[in-house]
């Protein structure tokens, strides 16, 4: 399991093993050649929306130009509540553009 630092939620991001394989599976394009963009999306996004679809999730998201020549990683994180307190991905992917979603937090600037 791969813990990841997020100050954005204060706390650790787990990427549990069984999660890392459907992210290869499903979106063999991200993981691993994208492992080190996948971290830096977790520990310092550039944005942050709502998964309305989703309870307690949040979509991750930062621009990489060295990305398939321009797009974002999205990190689904799902946040249990207390008193488990406890923040893992559910999936992600590679992006051309973001879908519409409530925006919670964006950096002023990317």
């Amino acid at each position: 399991m791969l813990r990841i630092p997020c100050p954005y939620l204060g706390s650790v991001v787990e990427l549990t093993t069984e999660r890392e394989q459907h992210i290869q599976d499903s979106h063999p394009d991200l993981l691993p050649a994208y492992l080190d963009q996948f971290v830096v999306t977790v520990a310092d996004p550039g944005e942050v929306r709502l998964d309305e679809f989703r309870d307690a999730t949040r979509l991750f998201s930062r621009w990489f130009p060295e990305v398939k020549g321009g797009k974002f990683i999205v990190v689904a994180i799902v946040s249990n509540p207390a008193p488990a307190r406890r923040h893992w991905v559910r999936t992600a992917y590679i992006a051309r553009r973001l879908v519409t979603r409530t925006v919670e937090w964006k950096r002023d600037s990317q």
